[in-house]
């Protein structure tokens, strides 16, 4: 049985921007290589890229031989952990991706293997012919390719840099976060076995995933039903900052114009959100947009009540509510369940248009404690255990990978 080695990469200038892959098919045992394939593929990300040209290389050889074990070997360490099961897939993108890569040949025919970008020059190399062709209009051709050449000779085209790294969010005080989360995790076993291909991660530079997008979450100011701690989602009225509001408004407005960090404001389209918005994004020289899945929870016939208030006339739906994500309010509210699935889909659209940013998010409790308790991957009923004060900041960086990391939570220091 022939045994074929596949590399695969691809890349993104701009991620997301232009993208295009690369992947070659090698015989095992002589060295000579069988097959190439490379493609432009518009405007994508990395890791859409590399997946892209992990599935066209693995087509490849299976064209050749369907029957051949495949050795695969990549430079992105976000698919190698991925498909050979010790990362779990998070990123939406991603998984449909991974389920066609894992369809094209049996399991038990193919591994994988991480190794050095210096040593995946050849299926780099064609990627950026493919993305060079792309960006002339044109198709990439084999006939004019100079990628096994490169690869002999030791030469490879570099990615694109990276965005500048924003300043962090406040509070941040850790530059090298994200490649410091990449080392601990690929130095700590995921599984409960020992990968018999798993390479070690050499110093930092390997594992580094890249400037993160942060998300910085900001709780309105208050309005004259928050000291009276009264549910007011989007299903009642639309209150406005009370005068206290407006005060704490102003003062995170100072605290984030001094730090300087915040690139872009995005508001819940709630009248108390926007005038927080306003207030921070008047200071910053800012516009804001806004985002109708941040806004809150829709309380129903709850809306305006207190909780004891609620407990006298709906307890036994409150009771049910309390201990299911599943159940809504009485009177046709919302489930945190579908508040969950609203805000996981809109912060999947910031993180897709602020890639590498520092975006503040002016919204609610519900919505800042559900982003906070899915990037902890912490179950529903942590909502009740997290304390979120009224302009309170909080923060969340999320990675190339799709991991996130919680930086902050309910710091009310410049109120006082």
């Amino acid at each position: 049985m022939p045994t074929f080695v596949v590399e695969a990469d691809g890349g993104s200038r701009g991620n997301p921007g232009p993208a295009g892959y690369g992947a070659v098919v090698i015989d095992g045992s002589t060295g000579e290589t069988l097959a190439e394939a490379a493609e432009y593929i518009g405007v994508a990300t990395n890791n859409v890229a590399e997946y892209k040209g992990l599935i066209a290389g693995l087509k490849a050889a299976k064209a050749l031989d369907p029957g051949a074990d495949v050795h695969v070997r990549m430079d992105s360490k976000l698919v190698v952990e991925q498909m050979s099961g010790r990362w779990k897939i998070k990123h939406p993108d991603m998984k449909p991706l991974a389920a066609e890569a894992g369809r094209i040949l049996p399991t038990g025919q193919v591994r994988y293997e991480w190794i050095p970008r210096e040593k995946n020059k050849h299926a780099d190399r064609l990627a950026n012919e493919a993305m060079d062709a792309g960006k002339k209009g044109k198709k990439w051709e084999p006939s004019g390719s100079t990628a096994e050449l490169g690869a002999k000779a030791g030469r490879g085209a570099t990615r694109p840099a990276a965005a500048p790294a924003p300043a962090g969010p406040p509070g941040d005080a850790a530059a090298g976060a994200a490649k410091a989360r990449a080392a601990l995790a690929a130095s700590y076993e995921l599984t409960t076995t020992v990968p018999e291909q798993a390479a070690p991660s050499v110093g930092w530079g390997a594992a580094d995933l890249g400037t993160p997008a942060t998300l910085v979450l900001l709780r309105h100011g208050e309005t004259a039903l928050t000291p009276e701690k009264r549910f007011s989602g989007s299903g009642g009225g639309d209150p406005e900052l009370s005068a206290a509001g407006r005060r704490q408004a102003d003062a995170v407005a100072a605290a984030l114009a001094a730090r300087g960090t915040v690139q872009a404001v995005v508001s819940s389209p709630l009248l108390r959100c926007r005038q927080t918005a306003d207030a921070v994004a008047t200071r910053l020289g800012l516009d804001v947009a806004v985002e109708d899945g941040l806004r809150e929870t829709d309380f129903g016939a709850w809306e305006g009540m207190t909780f004891t208030e609620v407990r006298e006339r709906y307890a036994d739906d409150l009771s049910a509510w309390l201990a299911s994500p599943g159940v809504a309010p009485t009177g046709g509210g919302e489930s945190f369940n579908a508040v969950a699935t609203r805000v996981a889909a809109a912060r999947d659209s910031l993180l897709t248009r602020f890639a590498g940013r520092t975006v503040l998010v002016v919204t609610h409790v519900t919505p800042v404690k559900t982003l906070v308790r899915l990037a902890l991957g912490a179950p529903p009923e942590s909502l009740f255990r997290m304390e979120l004060s009224a302009a309170s900041l909080s923060a969340v960086a999320y990675y190339a990978d799709g991991n996130a990391s919680v930086r902050l939570l309910n710091d009310t220091s410049h109120l006082r």
